[in-house]
């Protein structure tokens, strides 16, 4: 080499010296490269910092009570999720969780005011409560107004339900034949007893309160060839949803005595707590049959009992109690033409899926905004 011309050499060492520079590049790329994918792969997987995924911020759902399990996958692709449909039974974990949430989203059982509210607003974080159903009795809604979280229902999703239970009902009750299936069975022919059962067409359905459901309801009632009345304190009797559904609006004491079947789809509140006690039970036309899907309170169950058993009214059913769920009450079990359910009257696999789709869009959207 040392022979070689001095042009040679130089070249020869600035091709050494290129090849050491770009062998060290290499590898100091492929360290970064390989420690930059684990870095990011790490940033993913980790919940500390696994606030950011598809362009939107994170945020945490709880659910205390049953929701439909696609809708809750979907808030899932978006939030991280907590769901146990027993948390509304477990406090201390409820209110843990309820400090570290977004959106809160329950049903009839959850309370949210009180202890769990003040948690909530404490935190700061929350934007709003989802509720799947209409009902708000167990909500403070001003409280929640206050902070600036806001109340989501379900209104109208389960709609169509309800007016089913509430028309299956009535035709039960009117006909009175459909609870002979034990004597029937055991040999006993009351046919003579049960033949004069009752038509629902032609006869009165009056309405307490004219919401969706009522709505829903008198559509129905009207198919089938019933007349409809309704009484709703929040409505002029001018306003057009009446004729639109073919309702005669009436007068609440018009209703009472007018109504073959009167069925209650009201809120709970102080003006109709104890709305159905005995002066107006006892107004109601002899042989009426009541429904009521609304909540526990409207009615004065005692009173309802002792009008079923002196023949009074004709039939009640009654789907919400002041305490759910509802301890054992052998005189109601033994009380003539009362058919009693769990809450349920909203309830159906159609009713779920559509609250569960509203609720979660109505979530997604309070979130997303804000």
């Amino acid at each position: 080499e040392r022979g070689a011309p001095a042009t040679d050499r130089r070249s020869r060492i600035r091709a050494g010296s290129a090849s050491f520079y770009v062998g060290a590049a290499r590898r100091l790329f492929g360290w970064l490269w390989i420690d930059t994918g684990r870095l990011l792969g790490w940033l993913w997987a980790n919940p500390l910092v696994d606030v950011w995924r598809d362009g939107e911020m994170m945020g945490k759902i709880v659910i205390s009570e049953f929701m439909d399990e696609a809708a809750v996958q979907r808030l899932a692709r978006h939030h991280d999720v907590v769901y146990d449909p027993a948390l509304v039974d477990v406090a201390d974990r409820l209110l843990a969780e309820a400090g570290q949430c977004d959106a809160l989203v329950v049903r009839n059982r959850t309370q949210v005011r009180g202890e769990l509210l003040a948690r909530l607003v404490a935190a700061g974080r929350c934007k709003a409560v989802g509720r799947l159903g209409v009902g708000l009795d167990n909500i403070d809604v001003d409280g929640c107004r206050e902070a600036g979280i806001a109340v989501l229902p379900a209104t109208g999703a389960n709609a169509r339900s309800v007016a089913e239970y509430v028309l299956t009902a009535a035709l039960f009750l009117l006909r009175g034949v459909f609870a002979a299936t034990p004597d029937v069975a055991a040999g006993r022919w009351p046919r003579a007893a049960l033949s004069n059962g009752r038509e629902a067409a032609g006869k009165t359905l009056g309405l307490v309160g004219f919401g969706s459901i009522g709505q829903a309801t008198a559509q129905l009632a009207t198919a089938i060839g019933m007349q409809v009345v309704a009484f709703d304190a929040q409505l002029e009797p001018a306003d057009p949803v009446f004729a639109r559904f073919g309702v005669n609006p009436v007068g609440f004491d018009a209703l009472l005595a007018r109504a073959d079947v009167v069925s209650l789809h009201v809120p709970l509140v102080e003006s109709t707590r104890g709305l159905f006690d005995a002066a107006r039970l006892a107004r109601l036309k002899r042989g009426a049959v009541l429904i009521n899907t609304a909540r526990g309170g409207i009615v004065d169950m005692a009173a309802l009992v002792r009008a079923l058993r002196d023949g009074h009214l004709g039939g009640a059913a009654i789907d919400v109690f002041d305490t759910e769920p509802l301890p054992a009450i052998p005189d109601w079990a033994a009380c003539p033409n009362l058919l009693l359910s769990p809450h349920v009257a909203g309830l159906s696999s159609e009713s779920n899926d559509r609250v569960s789709e509203l609720v979660a869009n109505r979530v997604l959207e309070t979130l997303a905004a804000g």
